[in-house]
């Protein structure tokens, strides 16, 4: 299930932040209503947004004070903003909208289908990247996984011949002791057995060396 996205709305008017969510409920996002800028940076506080959409003309702390406290902020920093206003004092306004770090800048009445077609841009965004993120934690986690296993499987062949070496040890012995007890019987036959066995011995121990690792013995 794909997460919504959040959108935040900032305006001191409260029929402007209705008249925001009824041309941005179409995008079937999360809305989140901020009444001032000091409201809108407690939000920012706790949550990630996709885009703020951001009154300039607000009483105590206008859209560019806001504005300028959101980019200082390495949390909220990288977030879209879309200027709103309802008065147009030109080039030298805009300009200033733009220095604040805006990313759009709209003069009210705006056309509803554009200003949609605008936030709808950057949510589409913010969902490419949150899965990018996720792509990203999932392929580290896969890697760290896959190095994991491969530290483990270079383990195993280790404990197993170190497990055959033990082995042969222990059949080693048993044919030196029977060796020894030979001798004394002197029996010629079972003397010649004890000999092949020996080598053969001898043979498995060298073959089990050389796949001891740093040996360089088990390349070939």
């Amino acid at each position: 299930m794909v997460q919504k996205a959040k959108i935040l709305l900032v305006d001191d008017r409260p029929e402007n932040l209705l008249a925001l969510e009824a041309i941005l409920s179409a995008l079937d996002q999360t809305l989140v209503r901020a009444s001032s800028g000091e409201e809108a940076l407690k939000a920012l506080l706790t949550d990630d947004f996709a885009v703020i959409l951001l009154d300039v003309q607000m009483p105590g702390m206008d859209g560019f004070e806001t504005a300028a406290h959101i980019k200082r902020r390495e949390r909220t920093r990288d977030i879209p903003i879309i200027f709103l206003t309802a008065i147009n004092h030109g080039p030298h306004h805009t300009f200033r909208g733009y220095a604040a770090g805006a990313v759009d800048y709209i003069s009210k009445p705006f056309d509803p289908w554009v200003l949609r077609a605008k936030v709808s841009v950057f949510v589409e965004l913010y969902m490419k990247n949150c899965q990018l993120r996720e792509q990203a934690t999932l392929l580290r986690l896969q890697l760290e996984s896959g190095r994991a296993a491969a530290d483990e499987s270079a383990k195993e062949p280790v404990g197993l011949l170190a497990e055959l070496s033990a082995r042969l040890a222990a059949v080693e012995e048993q044919a030196e002791a029977l060796s020894k007890q030979l001798d004394e019987s002197a029996d010629a036959a079972a003397i010649a057995t004890a000999a092949h066995l020996e080598r053969k011995l001898t043979g498995l121990r060298r073959a089990l060396d050389a796949l001891e690792p740093g040996t360089g013995n088990g390349a070939a």
